[in-house]
């Protein structure tokens, strides 16, 4: 009998309540014995939902009171010194510190100082964060944190029957950095080791049989030394108890298919969603004794499933395995919006064609039906309706358009650059803009206060008319220019408070975009997103910011910035159509934005900033298929960027990134400035601009915006030192290191304070 697993399922809830217990918790207005009873409700529901759904093995561990990777830190006992705590137990004070930072204790607020949070950056290639595990040489591990044995009880006393999830040593090593002197994390493996022993021993002792170990380390290009570590650290898992199923996922074996198949383990997963190509060349390489988990649904988009175009694959692979075969989505569903039956505005068409986690869940479930009871009558109507479903969207008028492949096809490469070179557009921008040394400005947007989102809720909702809602909105512009001239901001932004997410606020307004009310994804801790979905050509029937930037322009006589989101960010911050290629999608949205751009520039805007937040992002994890990745992208942004006169600034903004196997491309892309996170990072990133001479302008970002502590100015100033030791001072902006939407009014302005006499600083040492 074919069996049906999930490797993760979202845990935000249906209706966000992690996020807003978490956020109750930190305002002080719920404790932790509440904070507790939320998510212990969530984890039952979730398992109760899969198991209805027709899931055979349920995850454990796929919880998180923030991020997964920061919860096997706190397992590991890998506690960095600042938030180590006296009585060297861990508490979720210790867990929220380490990814949130602390304030000092003297201030009792969130004025100054403090431990800065631990990095943050992408989960491969996906939008969700992670917390960077931080390494000393000396690194000692401990078993310090009973979650995951405190949640397997939690389901096997419901009566499910559990798998565990853990991330594997590998790929923890991996994902983690080396802190103080450089050294080479493998060197922990041997220490680390044990205290997965440790882990699988306690776990067998609950009465577990099955354990999932993720290592998607597996899908990228390994160097030699940790492909021989893979081998060497399962011979030494193998002696402790419990059934492993190695988990990858988000690309292909490739090269290492042959290593993942031989490791001495009881079963391994792959993705066939993103890397259909390896699955005959998997059922060959398997072992006699070894369970395939085949990654059927897409675990990341939230199209339907082809259920008859699936079954054929996996019948292929019954008839090789038998009763070793699993079925799977190709990745944790964390990825996914939770319950598509919850969406009760959706075009009902278009809902047709779409699955959540829930959805995703009975998908697997009637694929593993089919394989053991193909003659079942549910399963005959599921495939039908399958079928119908895929040719009504393929024949679907309102997802090609003419026009839009018109104009496309019409594009020459004229079109992606600037009249001249950056050296001349620089002198006339200096020249027409007449800003300082280190000139100050923000990423964008101000705080989203709740009188904000109330408005925005009421003019939905129609309860105010869009005159009362755009006096709403432009009061808040007023608030935010004036308190930027008050400070002393050199660039200023209108503050965004019009806008709901820097991606939804334009996809509502680009036709070939739809949108849910319940689909939301979880970003990371309580920050969650709602993507738009793509399901037809792109286009922009009419201006979207000019508006809105041109009121506040209006306003004062400094120079304001026109805010946009780029076309690779759009496109990879929303689900994607997975009929056409995402090159194809990003060349429609980059026109839809040149037309923007254009039209700011007519009225009056004399800098643009396009943010381009996922460049890296959508990074595949092979290099051998970076260079094309990298020559659509970078062309698609110099496609929107470049219909305007050399005096028109052009901006863009990375967050979260790591630039050095990319800065060429980054210069490529040939923006006037670039602003970057790096304050996390205490400037390393900056590396990577040193060494290639990256030729344009930077903002390395001051201070982290994702952490309620205000850093001082002496701090700031630091940085901003370290930034001028590799950047000449004549090329640096300084600001926050992202947007500023989700924090408040007062510890913006202290901040913004302090980051304003940091500039004023550093133009007296370097004038």
């Amino acid at each position: 009998m074919a069996l049906s697993h999930n490797l993760g399922f979202p845990r935000i809830g249906r209706d966000r309540e992690l996020k807003k217990a978490l956020e109750a918790y930190w305002r002080g207005e719920l404790s932790e014995v509440g904070l507790r009873s939320t998510g212990q409700q969530l984890r039952a529901t979730h398992w109760q939902v899969q198991k209805e759904a027709g899931i055979d093995l349920l995850p454990v561990g796929d919880f998180a009171w923030y991020d997964q990777v920061l919860t096997h830190s706190l397992m590991f006992g890998v506690i960095p010194e600042r938030f180590r705590p006296k009585s060297g137990k861990p508490t979720l004070e210790t867990l929220f510190a380490m990814a949130r930072g602390t304030v000092a204790a003297e201030h009792g607020s969130s004025c100054c100082g403090g431990a800065h949070a631990q990095e943050m950056t992408k989960w491969f290639d996906t939008n969700y964060h992670y917390l960077v595990p931080e390494f000393t040489r000396d690194q000692q591990f401990a078993l310090s944190w009973e979650q995951l044995f405190e949640e397997v009880k939690e389901a096997i006393a419901l009566g499910h029957n559990v798998k565990p999830v853990v991330i594997g040593p590998l790929t923890y090593l991996w994902l983690g950095k080396a802190k103080g002197e450089e050294f080479d994390r493998l060197e922990l493996l041997e220490s680390l080791l044990p205290v997965y022993g440790e882990v699988l021993q306690r776990l067998a002792g609950l009465g577990v049989e099955w354990v999932q170990i993720d290592e998607p380390i597996l899908s990228l290009d390994l160097p030699q030394d940790w492909k021989n570590a893979f081998e060497r650290a399962y011979n030494l898992l193998q002696r402790d108890p419990l059934k492993k199923l190695v988990a990858t996922y988000f690309a292909g074996l490739e090269d290492n298919l042959g290593l993942a198949a031989s490791l001495p383990v009881d079963g391994l997963h792959i993705d066939l969603v993103r890397a259909p190509e390896q699955f005959p060349g998997i059922l060959d390489r398997l072992p006699a004794y070894k369970v395939l988990s085949l990654g059927i649904v897409n675990g990341r988009n939230v199209w339907r499933t082809d259920l008859n175009q699936a079954l054929e694959i996996l019948q292929q692979a019954q008839e090789r395995l038998g009763d070793r075969l699993w079925v799977a989505p190709s990745c944790s569903l964390l990825h996914s919006p939770v319950d598509l039956g919850r969406e009760d505005r959706l075009d009902e068409e278009l809902k047709s064609w779409l699955a959540f986690a829930v959805q995703k869940c009975e998908e697997i479930a009637v694929l593993t039906l089919a394989l053991n009871d193909p003659n079942n009558s549910q399963v005959q109507a599921a495939l039908e309706l399958s079928r119908s479903v895929q040719a009504t969207r393929a024949a679907s008028p309102r997802i090609h358009k003419p026009e839009v492949q018109a104009r496309l096809a019409a594009v020459t490469a004229r079109d992606s650059q600037r009249h001249s070179p950056f050296e001349t557009r620089i002198k006339l921008q200096r020249e027409h803009l007449q800003l300082p040394l280190f000139p100050t400005t923000t990423i964008g947007s101000f705080p989203q206060t709740s009188a904000i989102r109330l408005a925005r809720q009421s003019f939905k909702a129609g309860k105010i008319s869009e005159a009362e809602y755009t006096e709403a909105m432009y009061s808040e512009i007023r608030h935010a220019v004036e308190v930027q001239e008050n400070l002393g901001l050199d660039v200023l932004v209108h503050g965004e408070a019009e806008r709901n997410d820097m991606v939804e606020y334009f996809a509502e307004q680009l036709d070939g975009y739809a949108f849910t009310r319940f689909g939301w994804v979880q970003s990371y801790g309580s920050r969650c997103v709602k993507p738009a979905v793509i399901y037809g050509d792109l286009s922009r029937p009419k201006a979207m910011t000019v508006e809105w930037i041109r009121y506040a322009q209006g306003l004062t006589n400094k120079v304001m910035k026109g805010m946009l989101t780029g076309p690779v960010t759009m496109l990879m911050w929303s689900f994607p159509r997975d009929d056409i290629s995402r090159e194809q999608q990003a060349r429609q949205l980059a026109l839809a934005i040149r037309d923007e751009v254009v039209d700011l520039e007519r009225a009056g805007i004399r800098i643009v900033q396009i943010d381009e937040a996922a460049f890296r992002e959508g990074l595949p994890l092979r290099k051998a298929q970076w260079n094309n990745y990298l020559n659509w992208a970078t062309e698609a942004f110099r496609l929107c960027a470049s219909g305007v006169a050399d005096e028109t600034q052009i901006h863009t903004h990375m967050c979260y990134s790591e630039f050095n196997d990319v800065i060429e491309s980054i210069a490529a892309m040939d923006a006037d400035v670039i602003t970057i996170e790096t304050s996390r990072s205490d400037m390393e990133l900056l590396d990577a601009f040193e060494a290639f001479d990256y030729p344009n302008e930077i903002g390395p970002g001051v201070y982290d915006i994702h952490s309620p502590r205000v850093p001082d100015t002496r701090e700031m100033v630091q940085l901003l030192r370290k930034a001028a030791r590799r950047i000449p001072a004549q090329r640096l902006w300084v600001n926050p290191d992202c947007g500023l939407k989700t924090r408040g009014w007062a510890e913006t302005e202290a901040a913004l304070v302090n980051m304003v006499v940091a500039a004023q600083t550093l133009r007296k040492e370097f004038a």
